[in-house]
């Protein structure tokens, strides 16, 4: 898209008289994906259902007025589910067995989020936003598609009205006994809303697609519900088996919003488990927001360029205010994101305006939320899951290269054997052993060697070593601290360029010629590329 600057959308109050209609209509489809996937996320979270809806109204609200991000949408994300959870379910959290002990549970967590909001607002006070830059690109889509088997282990039984337990690994070795164990009522509502989460994405015609996935799973899961009566305690019988139905099948909000708010209690902060969940949303939440508002950005259609601190900023200062009145953690998601745009949002006011129709839905309309059956929301959330851990996700890290699928595994593998953070760690220990195998050496995995030559209206920055994602950061900055109009990366002296750098320098090639600039990479003819992927790692010839 060709725009002068004063084409662009600007997310001023002057400019929200110009887009208003575009914002409002685009907040209200987006609302329509947001009110299923925010309740569905809560559950499985081990929250209750209205706390990802109070996220999301806190964090459109409050992002407008905070944040200069002008497209990304603010709220409860899958990625966050396996730490929510994990959260709550350290701090005691039984699944229904005992009503009191999940409420404590729940208000531990909540004192935990308040605090991890804190800590993500001195990441943006600090300027703490370039650290997305750190981790490397396989590294992080193995951590988003270990979140992805995650939550299909989790959210598949109860897509079948199965009751289940034990680890990530021993809920997916039993997936073909949950599918014999299954309720049949149950199973029929949730195998109708995969079968609509998954054909969706095939129909063509735009027509058809006026009804957002997620809400036309609502449209017919709640009649379905309602025709089978599985709010009702009844038993049925399905081959040889006995099986009930009840209101446990169903969505529970209060009636009164305000009669749900929930205060946290700070007496687990300082424990081992507070320590280490405050860690985890900190910075697993930090850096997937981080990289969604990069990614946005990307999609932008007038190109403009998310503040990442001040994006931080807004992230911390949601987070804590939605901690505190019992809500989910949020971050900037990316896949409403992608829908707000494709909508025709045109400023950061669609985010204001899909949390205002969340607000008015929940006050207006409980008692509709209470008739949505779970398994409907637990379809969502594995198709969600499906899309981050999808075999094409394999087949992508396998062409840039196969020491990029062997970390992308590595991270998969660490996840599911032990958590998050030391899941991502994992891939980056295995991604430091390649570059050693592949030449590196091991100083330059800690130090970069730059040298910086300017003459009149060019400058050249000589790389020396290695350039890999753990020097990352020093090449960005000495790149971004040139004023020169040509800037000129000369890599004939390193002997590897790994794809976290490839990638990272061809978004930059990007800024700059959208600023008038140029950013060239030179030195790179005595390198052989690992794969035929055009940004796959480079290591110099023997």
């Amino acid at each position: 898209m060709s725009t002068t600057t004063t084409d662009v959308p600007v997310g001023t109050f002057d400019g929200l008289k110009k887009s208003w209609k575009a914002d409002m209509l685009s907040g209200f489809l987006v609302f329509l994906i947001a009110l299923p996937l925010c309740l569905a996320i809560s559950l499985a979270c081990g929250y209750p259902a209205i706390a990802g809806v109070f996220t999301a109204i806190i964090g459109g609200v409050l992002s407008a007025f905070i944040s200069n991000s002008e497209l990304t949408i603010k709220g409860p994300a899958a990625g966050l589910i396996v730490i929510a959870l994990g959260c709550v379910t350290e701090f005691g959290f039984t699944g229904g067995a005992d009503p009191a002990a999940d409420i404590a549970a729940y208000r531990l967590a909540l004192g935990v989020g308040v605090v991890a909001g804190f800590i993500q607002i001195l990441f943006g006070v600090f300027r703490s936003g370039i650290l997305g830059e750190f981790f490397p690109t396989s590294a992080v889509h193995g951590l988003l598609a270990s979140i992805g088997v995650l939550v299909i282990a989790t959210q598949l039984p109860i897509t079948l009205g199965v009751q289940a337990s034990g680890t990530p690994l021993e809920r997916l070795a039993s997936i073909p006994s949950y599918f014999l164990e299954m309720n049949p009522i149950i199973a029929v509502i949730g195998g109708i809303s995969l079968a609509i989460m998954f054909g969706f994405p095939l129909i063509k015609s735009p027509k058809l697609k006026i009804i957002p996935a997620p809400m036309l799973v609502l449209l017919i899961a709640i009649p379905l519900g309602m025709y089978f009566d599985i709010g009702t305690e009844q038993t049925i019988a399905f081959a040889g088996q006995d099986h009930t139905l009840g209101p446990r099948y169903l969505v529970n909000v209060p009636i009164n919003m305000f009669s749900a708010l929930t205060f946290p209690d700070f007496s687990g902060v300082l424990t081992s488990t507070g320590i280490t969940y405050i860690i985890m949303f900190s910075l697993i939440g930090s850096l997937e927001s981080l990289l969604s508002a990069k990614a946005v950005d990307q999609i932008d259609p007038w190109h403009r360029k998310t503040n990442l601190d001040k994006d931080l900023l807004a992230v911390g200062i949601g987070n804590t205010a939605a901690a505190f009145v019992g809500g989910l953690p949020m971050i900037s998601e990316i896949v409403r994101s992608k829908a707000n745009i494709d909508n025709g949002a045109r400023t950061r006011f669609a985010n204001m305006f899909h949390g205002i129709f969340l607000l008015l839905f929940v006050a207006l309309a409980p008692a509709l939320i209470n008739q949505i059956p779970l398994a409907a929301l637990a379809a969502m959330l594995v198709f969600t899951g499906f899309r981050l851990a999808s075999p094409q996700e394999f087949l992508h890290m396998y062409k840039v290269g196969r020491e990029q699928l062997i970390i992308f595994v590595s991270t998969i593998l660490g996840v599911l054997a032990t958590d998050l953070l030391i899941g991502i760690m994992i891939g980056i220990l295995v991604k430091a052993i390649i570059h050693v195998i592949n030449g590196a050496p091991i100083g330059s995995l800690f130090k970069p060697s730059l040298r910086s030559d300017t003459a009149e209206d060019s400058a050249t920055i000589k790389v020396g070593n290695s350039a890999i994602f753990s020097t990352w950061i020093a090449l960005r900055g000495r790149i971004v601290g040139q004023s020169a109009n040509k800037v000129v990366v000369d890599m004939s002296d390193t002997k590897l360029v790994d794809h976290t750098v490839m990638a990272n320098l061809a978004m930059m090639k990007k800024e700059f010629k959208e600023s008038g600039r140029e950013l060239e990479v030179t030195g790179l003819d005595a390198h052989r590329a690992v794969s035929d992927h055009p940004l796959a790692a480079r290591k110099r010839s023997a």
